[in-house]
Protein backbone atom coordinates (compact mmCIF):
# COMPACT_ATOMS: atom_id res chain seq x y z
CA UNK A 1 0.00 0.00 0.00
CA UNK A 2 0.99 3.22 -0.70
CA UNK A 3 2.70 5.37 2.91
CA UNK A 4 1.16 7.89 4.66
CA UNK A 5 1.71 11.22 3.01
CA UNK A 6 4.01 9.29 0.10
CA UNK A 7 6.46 11.77 -1.73
CA UNK A 8 5.60 14.45 1.31
CA UNK A 9 8.02 12.61 3.88
CA UNK A 10 11.77 13.02 3.86
CA UNK A 11 13.84 10.04 4.64
CA UNK A 12 13.79 10.76 8.65
CA UNK A 13 10.63 11.30 8.73
CA UNK A 14 9.80 7.99 7.80
CA UNK A 15 12.08 5.73 9.49
CA UNK A 16 10.52 3.37 11.50
CA UNK A 17 12.78 3.43 14.48
CA UNK A 18 11.95 7.03 15.23
CA UNK A 19 8.75 8.41 14.10
CA UNK A 20 6.10 8.70 16.21
CA UNK A 21 3.52 7.32 14.53
CA UNK A 22 2.97 4.06 13.63
CA UNK A 23 0.34 3.82 10.63
CA UNK A 24 -0.98 0.15 10.63
CA UNK A 25 -3.72 -0.70 7.70
CA UNK A 26 -6.07 -3.27 8.53
CA UNK A 27 -8.21 -4.21 5.37
CA UNK A 28 -11.15 -5.91 7.54
CA UNK A 29 -14.67 -6.55 5.99
CA UNK A 30 -16.18 -9.55 7.19
CA UNK A 31 -19.34 -8.50 9.96
CA UNK A 32 -20.62 -5.89 8.00
CA UNK A 33 -24.42 -5.55 7.87
CA UNK A 34 -25.40 -2.79 5.13
CA UNK A 35 -23.24 -1.45 2.45
CA UNK A 36 -20.13 -3.38 1.87
CA UNK A 37 -16.19 -1.97 0.79
CA UNK A 38 -14.73 -1.29 4.42
CA UNK A 39 -11.65 -3.90 2.35
CA UNK A 40 -10.66 -1.07 0.69
CA UNK A 41 -10.59 1.66 2.82
CA UNK A 42 -7.03 1.89 4.45
CA UNK A 43 -5.82 1.49 0.69
CA UNK A 44 -8.31 4.51 -0.40
CA UNK A 45 -7.06 6.41 2.83
CA UNK A 46 -3.37 6.03 2.14
CA UNK A 47 -3.64 6.91 -1.62
CA UNK A 48 -5.31 10.30 -1.02
CA UNK A 49 -2.83 11.18 1.74
CA UNK A 50 -0.69 11.53 -0.90
CA UNK A 51 -2.35 14.88 -2.12
CA UNK A 52 -2.68 16.47 1.87
CA UNK A 53 -0.85 19.11 2.94
CA UNK A 54 2.21 18.75 5.73
CA UNK A 55 0.95 22.05 7.30
CA UNK A 56 -2.49 21.24 9.74
CA UNK A 57 -3.40 24.57 11.31
CA UNK A 58 -0.10 26.04 12.33
CA UNK A 59 2.20 23.23 12.80
CA UNK A 60 3.31 19.75 10.81
CA UNK A 61 2.29 16.58 12.54
CA UNK A 62 4.74 14.99 10.02
CA UNK A 63 7.84 16.35 11.57
CA UNK A 64 7.39 14.03 14.79
CA UNK A 65 7.99 11.12 12.02
CA UNK A 66 5.14 8.70 10.30
CA UNK A 67 6.08 5.18 9.07
CA UNK A 68 3.61 3.24 7.46
CA UNK A 69 3.21 -0.80 8.11
CA UNK A 70 2.48 -3.62 6.10
CA UNK A 71 -1.01 -4.32 6.32
CA UNK A 72 -2.30 -6.58 8.88
CA UNK A 73 -2.95 -10.04 7.28
CA UNK A 74 -7.07 -10.27 7.99
CA UNK A 75 -7.60 -13.83 6.96
CA UNK A 76 -8.49 -16.43 9.00
CA UNK A 77 -10.80 -17.27 12.29
CA UNK A 78 -11.69 -13.48 14.04
CA UNK A 79 -10.36 -13.94 16.92
CA UNK A 80 -6.72 -14.51 15.61
CA UNK A 81 -7.34 -11.42 13.33
CA UNK A 82 -7.92 -9.89 16.44
CA UNK A 83 -4.93 -11.22 18.09
CA UNK A 84 -2.49 -10.10 14.90
CA UNK A 85 -3.95 -6.58 15.35
CA UNK A 86 -3.96 -6.50 18.85
CA UNK A 87 0.16 -7.58 18.86
CA UNK A 88 1.12 -4.72 16.74
CA UNK A 89 -0.39 -2.06 18.49
CA UNK A 90 1.04 -3.34 21.79
CA UNK A 91 4.61 -3.52 19.96
CA UNK A 92 4.35 0.60 18.76
CA UNK A 93 3.20 1.80 22.48
CA UNK A 94 5.85 -0.56 23.85
CA UNK A 95 8.40 1.11 21.50
CA UNK A 96 7.31 5.02 22.30
CA UNK A 97 4.90 5.12 19.53
CA UNK A 98 1.24 6.22 18.73
CA UNK A 99 -0.75 3.63 16.21
CA UNK A 100 -2.66 4.78 13.72
CA UNK A 101 -4.58 1.78 12.70
CA UNK A 102 -6.94 2.41 9.52
CA UNK A 103 -10.00 0.68 8.92
CA UNK A 104 -11.63 -1.69 7.59
CA UNK A 105 -14.30 -2.44 9.50
CA UNK A 106 -15.18 -1.40 13.48
CA UNK A 107 -14.94 -4.62 14.76
CA UNK A 108 -11.07 -4.07 14.28
CA UNK A 109 -10.55 -2.04 17.24
CA UNK A 110 -11.37 -4.79 19.90
CA UNK A 111 -7.59 -6.30 18.85
CA UNK A 112 -6.34 -2.26 18.86
CA UNK A 113 -7.44 -1.04 21.94
CA UNK A 114 -6.56 -4.39 23.82
CA UNK A 115 -3.15 -3.98 22.45
CA UNK A 116 -3.04 -0.58 23.09
CA UNK A 117 -3.91 -0.92 26.45
CA UNK A 118 -1.55 -4.49 27.34
CA UNK A 119 1.55 -2.15 26.51
CA UNK A 120 0.64 0.58 29.32
CA UNK A 121 0.00 1.19 33.32
CA UNK A 122 -2.73 2.28 34.40
CA UNK A 123 -6.55 2.89 32.49
CA UNK A 124 -7.00 3.38 29.10
CA UNK A 125 -10.41 5.13 27.99
CA UNK A 126 -11.93 5.47 24.68
CA UNK A 127 -13.15 8.60 22.82
CA UNK A 128 -15.49 7.35 20.31
CA UNK A 129 -16.85 9.50 17.44
CA UNK A 130 -19.86 7.52 15.63
CA UNK A 131 -23.39 7.48 14.32
CA UNK A 132 -23.62 4.06 16.47
CA UNK A 133 -23.56 3.25 20.01
CA UNK A 134 -21.65 -0.76 18.89
CA UNK A 135 -23.05 -1.83 22.35
CA UNK A 136 -25.36 -4.57 20.89
CA UNK A 137 -24.65 -8.37 22.16
CA UNK A 138 -22.82 -10.71 19.29
CA UNK A 139 -24.94 -8.77 16.81
CA UNK A 140 -26.23 -11.10 14.52
CA UNK A 141 -24.62 -13.93 16.07
CA UNK A 142 -21.50 -12.84 15.93
CA UNK A 143 -19.50 -11.67 18.89
CA UNK A 144 -17.01 -9.79 16.82
CA UNK A 145 -19.50 -8.06 14.90
CA UNK A 146 -18.94 -3.96 14.29
CA UNK A 147 -22.25 -3.51 16.59
CA UNK A 148 -20.84 -5.06 18.98
CA UNK A 149 -17.33 -3.73 19.52
CA UNK A 150 -17.58 -1.19 22.56
CA UNK A 151 -19.72 -3.72 24.29
CA UNK A 152 -16.77 -6.34 24.46
CA UNK A 153 -14.40 -3.40 25.49
CA UNK A 154 -16.92 -2.10 28.11
CA UNK A 155 -17.81 -5.07 29.75
CA UNK A 156 -15.13 -7.72 29.19
CA UNK A 157 -12.15 -5.62 29.42
CA UNK A 158 -13.46 -2.82 31.83
CA UNK A 159 -12.26 0.14 29.60
CA UNK A 160 -14.16 3.47 30.20
CA UNK A 161 -16.25 5.01 27.06
CA UNK A 162 -17.13 8.64 25.68
CA UNK A 163 -19.16 8.61 22.83
CA UNK A 164 -19.87 11.93 20.63
CA UNK A 165 -22.72 11.54 17.73
CA UNK A 166 -24.61 8.64 17.83
CA UNK A 167 -28.14 8.62 15.79
CA UNK A 168 -28.52 4.86 15.68
CA UNK A 169 -29.14 2.80 18.79
CA UNK A 170 -31.47 -0.17 20.29
CA UNK A 171 -32.92 -0.87 23.12
CA UNK A 172 -30.14 -2.89 24.11
CA UNK A 173 -27.60 -0.37 23.89
CA UNK A 174 -29.36 1.80 25.71
CA UNK A 175 -29.73 0.02 28.88
CA UNK A 176 -25.66 -1.01 28.56
CA UNK A 177 -25.49 2.56 28.29
CA UNK A 178 -26.80 2.83 31.78
CA UNK A 179 -25.76 -0.19 33.08
CA UNK A 180 -21.79 0.31 32.78
CA UNK A 181 -22.31 4.41 32.75
CA UNK A 182 -20.97 5.43 29.20
CA UNK A 183 -20.40 9.03 28.84
CA UNK A 184 -22.33 9.86 25.83
CA UNK A 185 -23.40 13.44 24.34
CA UNK A 186 -25.72 11.88 21.28
CA UNK A 187 -25.82 13.76 17.52
CA UNK A 188 -29.34 15.63 17.67
CA UNK A 189 -27.92 17.78 20.94
CA UNK A 190 -24.42 18.63 19.57
CA UNK A 191 -25.49 19.19 15.79
CA UNK A 192 -28.55 21.55 17.11
CA UNK A 193 -26.64 23.07 19.58
CA UNK A 194 -23.76 23.95 17.73
CA UNK A 195 -21.85 22.22 20.43
CA UNK A 196 -18.07 21.85 19.54
CA UNK A 197 -16.81 21.16 23.07
CA UNK A 198 -17.77 18.60 25.64
CA UNK A 199 -15.75 18.17 28.86
CA UNK A 200 -14.78 14.54 29.65
CA UNK A 201 -16.13 13.25 33.50
CA UNK A 202 -13.34 13.95 35.90
CA UNK A 203 -12.53 10.41 36.60
CA UNK A 204 -12.54 9.77 32.96
CA UNK A 205 -8.70 8.25 32.39
CA UNK A 206 -5.66 10.27 31.12
CA UNK A 207 -4.61 8.09 28.68
CA UNK A 208 -7.01 7.99 25.53
CA UNK A 209 -7.60 5.81 22.61
CA UNK A 210 -10.05 7.90 20.35
CA UNK A 211 -11.95 5.78 17.25
CA UNK A 212 -13.23 7.71 15.11
CA UNK A 213 -15.84 5.97 12.79
CA UNK A 214 -16.25 7.66 9.65
CA UNK A 215 -19.94 7.25 9.90
CA UNK A 216 -19.70 9.39 12.55
CA UNK A 217 -19.94 12.75 10.09
CA UNK A 218 -22.75 13.16 8.45
CA UNK A 219 -23.22 11.55 5.02
CA UNK A 220 -23.16 15.13 3.23
CA UNK A 221 -19.68 15.23 4.12
CA UNK A 222 -19.04 11.49 4.83
CA UNK A 223 -21.01 9.60 1.91
CA UNK A 224 -18.61 6.95 1.01
CA UNK A 225 -19.17 4.62 4.37
CA UNK A 226 -21.44 1.34 5.14
CA UNK A 227 -24.01 2.54 7.56
CA UNK A 228 -24.52 6.44 7.03
CA UNK A 229 -27.02 7.83 9.33
CA UNK A 230 -28.40 11.65 8.29
CA UNK A 231 -28.19 14.44 11.17
CA UNK A 232 -24.28 13.59 11.86
CA UNK A 233 -21.40 15.98 12.79
CA UNK A 234 -20.02 18.43 10.92
CA UNK A 235 -15.99 17.85 9.91
CA UNK A 236 -14.64 20.31 12.39
CA UNK A 237 -17.31 19.62 15.01
CA UNK A 238 -16.18 16.12 14.66
CA UNK A 239 -12.34 16.92 15.64
CA UNK A 240 -13.10 19.88 17.83
CA UNK A 241 -14.92 17.07 20.13
CA UNK A 242 -11.83 15.18 20.06
CA UNK A 243 -9.66 18.09 20.62
CA UNK A 244 -11.58 19.16 23.80
CA UNK A 245 -12.14 15.86 24.99
CA UNK A 246 -8.19 15.30 24.77
CA UNK A 247 -7.77 18.44 27.35
CA UNK A 248 -5.11 17.59 30.12
CA UNK A 249 -5.28 14.22 28.59
CA UNK A 250 -2.62 12.05 26.47
CA UNK A 251 -3.62 10.33 23.37
CA UNK A 252 -1.89 6.87 23.14
CA UNK A 253 -3.43 5.59 20.04
CA UNK A 254 -6.33 5.84 17.39
CA UNK A 255 -8.13 4.58 14.95
CA UNK A 256 -10.20 5.80 11.62
CA UNK A 257 -12.73 3.13 10.15
CA UNK A 258 -15.72 2.20 8.25
CA UNK A 259 -14.70 4.39 4.71
CA UNK A 260 -16.52 2.09 2.43
CA UNK A 261 -14.37 3.77 -0.91
CA UNK A 262 -16.80 3.66 -4.40
CA UNK A 263 -15.43 4.80 -7.60
CA UNK A 264 -15.65 8.63 -7.88
CA UNK A 265 -15.84 9.12 -3.89
CA UNK A 266 -12.09 10.75 -3.33
CA UNK A 267 -14.03 13.51 -1.36
CA UNK A 268 -14.76 10.93 1.42
CA UNK A 269 -11.39 9.02 0.83
CA UNK A 270 -9.65 12.38 1.40
CA UNK A 271 -11.70 13.54 4.00
CA UNK A 272 -10.78 10.44 5.75
CA UNK A 273 -7.19 11.08 5.33
CA UNK A 274 -7.39 14.20 6.33
CA UNK A 275 -9.22 13.39 9.95
CA UNK A 276 -6.04 11.09 10.50
CA UNK A 277 -3.50 13.62 9.76
CA UNK A 278 -5.92 15.59 12.03
CA UNK A 279 -6.10 13.68 15.36
CA UNK A 280 -2.21 12.81 14.55
CA UNK A 281 -1.96 16.60 15.46
CA UNK A 282 -3.37 16.45 18.71
CA UNK A 283 -1.04 13.67 19.64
Amino acid sequence: MTPFLDGELSAAECDPETAKFRVIPVPLERTVSYGAGTAGGPAALLDASVELERLWRGVEPCEAGIYTEAPVDCDGPLPDVMARIAARTQAAVAAGRVPVVLGGEHSLSYGAVRGVAAALEGPVGIVQIDAHADLRVAYQGERHSHASVMQLLVEEDNIALAQFGVRALCAQEADYRRKFGVFHVDAEELVTGGLHGVGLPEDFPQQVYVSFDVDGLDPAVMPDTGTPVPGGLGFWQALHLVAHALKGRRLVGCDVVELAPRPGGAVSDFTAAQVAYGVMALA
